[in-house]
């Protein structure tokens, strides 16, 4: 796990301040301080890439929909293939009734 490298105190300290979070607002409000409107959008559309991904679109399409260069859409995809399947389990808590991808392991 690449997560390991940076495994420690503040990383805790963050993953369970994100924990903590109540509701969708205040998740805005802490995330609004702690990372740029950047970092935060990187974040959202590294997201959509996985949703659109495990809806099986297009690499063009999928970069036209949400502007993603093909290297982000890559890496995500990377992350199906060969990461924690953590993008298919949040996005099959979020759309249950989705048919999710079937990654080739």
């Amino acid at each position: 796990m690449q997560i390991d490298k940076i495994r420690g105190h503040q990383t805790d300290q963050l993953f369970k301040a994100v924990l903590e979070l109540k509701d969708l607002e205040e998740c805005y409000k802490f995330f609004d301080d702690l990372c740029t409107i950047s970092e935060i959008q990187s974040l959202a559309q590294r997201f959509e890439v996985a949703h659109l991904l495990r809806l099986k679109k297009t690499y063009e399409s999928i970069k036209k929909e949400t502007g993603a260069s093909t290297a982000t859409i890559s890496r995500v995809r990377r992350c199906f293939d060969y990461g924690n399947d953590t993008y298919d389990e949040m996005l099959g808590r979020l759309y249950p009734d989705e048919k999710p991808f079937q990654a080739s392991k």
